[in-house]
Parts: C-alpha cells; structure tokens; sequence
C-alpha cells in the first residue's frame, strides 16, 4: 500500500486500510478512532457501548470521509465475538491492523481483600477478550498474508505496584501474549506490537472506583498525565511503520511519571 499524505499533510501508509478498534466508544479506543481516521483508514469500532459508538462512526465518517461501521460488542461473549468476526469476514473485510484496546481496572485493593467478581472482570475482559477477539480474526490476516496487532498494555505490566495485583496480573499477561504471538508469526508478514502506556487521564479511574468522581479525579492531581490522544499517535507511529519494521513494545509515560511508583505531582502549580 502506497504511502499518501493524511488529512494533516503528513505521510500514511495505512490509507485505505481497515481497522478494527476494540473498547472504541470512549478513552484510548475512540482516540485510537479518530486518529486513525485522520491517516484516512477505514474503521470497524467494537465496544458495549452502542449509542456512543454510532455517534462516534457517524461523526468520524463524515469529517474525514472514510468507511465506519460500528456494532455493538462486549468482548467477554466469546460467542458474541466469534458471530462479529464471521460477519466480517463473510463480507470479505479481513483487518489490516487489529487493536485489541478493550480492558479496564476494577478495584484496588490487597489481595486478601480482593472482590472476586471484579477479578473476573478483569480477567475475562483484559485476557480472554484479547484472546477471543485475536483467535477469531487472526487466521483470516494470516491467510490473506498481511496484518498488524497493537495489543493496548501498560506499565502495569513490568512493574507491580500496591493493591495492583490482579490487574497486573492480566497486563503482565498481555506482555506475554504480544511476545508469544510475535514468536507463533515468524515466518510471515505478520506484525504484533505492544503499545505500554503509564498514567492517562481517560475513564479509567472511575471505572476501577465504581464512578467515584472525587477519587478518580484526584488520581490525576498535581500533574500534567497523558492523553487517550498521545497514546492514539504513539499506535498511529506504530501502524504506520514500513512493512519490514516491527515496533515490538513501546512504554510511555508522561514526563512527571518515571515508573509505576515514581510520580511528581507539584500541588503548587
């Protein structure tokens, strides 16, 4: 595929492309959708919640002129997923870059005080999702002879930090899984990146505390973090890489965050 400049005059190599965006209805996904469609692809958004997710494809079809289809899919049905991709596929859109955004945190707190569903939640929608999603579309990619994976991880997934555990748990296993898969496509065209992001101001903090607004905001007090946009470049920098250039993992954090323990929050201003 010929590179061509985007609707910002730089160059894309992912014109024309079809993507399929997972958890697209709000945060990194829809951020993920709207710049991807800047670099002029073609989009298929995936998320549970639907009226968002037509505004959004109705929205980003208009402005930049590209082909949106949007449905409503919680990744956790593996039926539901499987009902989806064939869909897809049986109208011959095989994916040309697949991004596995879908995942949340749900809680913080000690292990021996865990709540058991919301490990489950985790669990089934930051692990199994990713797999079911990947399982289901992946063959077609590999038949066709092209494709790229951009699974969403985290700093979480190198460094363990207090109360994290199992929401660790499941980002140190995307981490292993991108590997994994990267070694299951040697020998093809194949390409599998992990982008790693530290703390991003996105609906994440009141989705892990049930919608309290005071906690979620003071998650992001005292510094600038990044937004669901940075990271959105960083997956178009990625995706646009040359054909014969795997971006394997990239972690970025905003400048007043060094790890997952070490953040400088300068309440003066």
């Amino acid at each position: 595929m010929a590179a061509e400049p985007d609707s910002n005059g730089s160059v894309s190599r992912i014109r024309g492309a079809l993507a399929v965006i997972t958890g697209a209805s709000a945060g990194i996904g829809r951020a993920c959708a709207e710049r991807l469609a800047a670099d002029g692809a073609d989009l298929v958004l995936w998320a549970r919640r639907e009226t968002r997710l037509v505004s959004l494809a109705e929205d980003l079809g208009t402005r930049y002129g590209v082909r949106v289809e949007a449905a409503k899919l919680d990744v956790r049905d593996r039926g539901a997923v499987d009902a989806a991709a064939r869909a897809l596929l049986d109208a011959g859109q095989v994916p040309d870059i697949l991004i596995n955004n879908a995942g949340l945190a749900a809680g913080l707190a000690p292990i021996q005080e865990g709540d058991l569903d919301h490990w489950d939640r985790m669990i089934d929608t930051n692990v199994k999702g990713l797999l079911y999603v990947t399982r289901a579309l992946l063959p077609a990619m590999i038949e066709r002879g092209s494709g790229h994976v951009v699974n969403l991880g985290s700093i979480a997934g190198y460094q363990v930090y207090p109360s994290g555990n199992v929401y660790n748990a499941t980002k140190f296993a995307v981490r292993a899984l991108t590997e994994a898969m990267n070694i299951d496509l040697l020998g093809t065209p194949l390409r599998v990146s992990s982008v790693d992001p530290g703390l991003v101001e996105t609906e994440f903090s009141r989705v892990r505390f049930d919608g309290d607004e005071e906690r979620a905001v003071a998650v992001y007090e005292g510094y600038r973090p990044l937004s669901g946009a940075d990271v959105a470049d960083v997956i178009s920098f990625v995706v646009n890489a040359p054909p014969h250039v795997n971006v394997a993992s990239v972690t970025l954090l905003p400048t007043a965050q060094r790890s997952a323990h070490h953040v400088h929050k300068d309440f003066a201003g």
